[in-house]
């Protein structure tokens, strides 16, 4: 009867369920994330796994100011149906270097995480165009503006020293080349240095995108950066070994 009572005051009092209510939380927030600040790293890292290029950094930067997250997810779920659509599960070092990250709440299309390289540079030129035309039941709305808008890349060296400062791993050399790299990717015939480009950032993936050589535009980077998603790391082999390390540490 008495931690009844008890019980009955403090839903009665506004103040005293305030304070109880904080108290839990903090209790619980303290149990969640102090343990983090012991581990040296709370994502393992795989191999394969790198920094966006300056280029896929920027087309991901529309993706984010265009909404495409609203519509579309980039994280597969560990279940059959959506590992037998989308392809493999997604593993939590595909995001280490997201800021923020894509995963997303809602798929009106079809998840983003793997489309990378499912389709050709000029399918998605035209699906961005006019969605319509290849997919008639889509409801997206047309994004032919990009393909007229030239990439504004004064900014690109500021973007990676940002980024860098929040655990991003970019070279000093990376964000002083950080601007012609984002030409170099766009457009091979520029008279940049392909290997030593690619041998920074391995698997990136050296052309004209947008069908447009004349200029380097927005259309170039969004396609930059879809077509490397998903393509960094082999995911089967970075799965085993994730499975190995989790059963030799029990």
């Amino acid at each position: 009867m008495g931690l009844a009572s008890q019980h009955k005051k403090l839903e009665k009092n506004i103040n005293l369920l305030a304070i109880g209510a904080f108290i839990a939380v903090a209790i619980g927030g303290i149990v969640e994330i102090a343990p983090l600040f012991w581990i040296d790293n709370t994502i393992e890292k795989v191999k394969g796994m790198r920094p966006y290029t300056p280029l896929e950094q920027a087309g991901r930067n529309i993706y984010v100011r265009e909404g495409c997250y609203s519509c579309h997810s980039q994280m597969i779920r560990p279940f059959r149906d959506e590992v037998e659509r989308y392809g493999h599960y997604s593993l939590a070092a595909e995001s280490m270097y997201d800021h923020p990250f894509q995963w997303g709440s809602k798929r009106t299309g079809p998840d983003l995480a793997r489309v990378g390289g499912r389709y050709s540079d000029a399918w998605h030129v035209q699906h961005l165009k006019d969605p319509q035309s290849v997919v008639p039941e889509s409801i997206m709305p047309k994004y032919a503006f990009l393909a007229d808008t030239p990439l504004k890349a004064e900014g690109a060296g500021a973007m990676l020293t940002a980024l860098s400062r929040v655990g991003v791993p970019y070279s000093k050399r990376d964000i002083g080349q950080a601007m012609a790299d984002i030409v170099l990717q766009a457009d091979p015939e520029s008279g940049g240095d392909v290997e030593e480009f690619q041998r920074r950032y391995p698997k990136a993936q050296v052309r004209d995108f947008d069908g447009n050589p004349a200029a380097v535009t927005e259309m170039d980077a969004l396609v930059a950066y879809l077509q490397m998603l998903g393509t960094l790391v082999d995911v089967d082999s970075a799965a085993a070994q994730q499975m190995l390390a989790e059963e030799t540490g029990r």
